[in-house]
């Protein structure tokens, strides 16, 4: 079951990102990794699909914040 879940996860990031394959900024990377490690984070410490949801929302915010800041600069 789980390893299924991090299968759609990533088949998913990587469908997400693959829209910005022409030039992403720092902003959309980060929102694309940050859900990625959020989501794997979640589901190793919570265990349940609940917990990769939100780790993966939550990972996706941190990044989307964190890649603003940097095309700020």
């Amino acid at each position: 079951m789980k390893t299924n879940l991090l299968l759609a996860v990533a088949a998913a990031s990587v469908m997400g990102l693959s829209g910005c394959a022409s030039s992403p900024s720092n902003q959309q990377l980060g929102t694309g990794v940050g859900a990625v490690v959020g989501g794997v984070a979640g589901n190793a410490l919570f265990g349940s699909t609940v917990g990769t949801v939100g780790g993966a929302a939550a990972g996706a915010l941190i990044g989307n914040e964190a890649g603003k800041n940097r095309d700020r600069r």
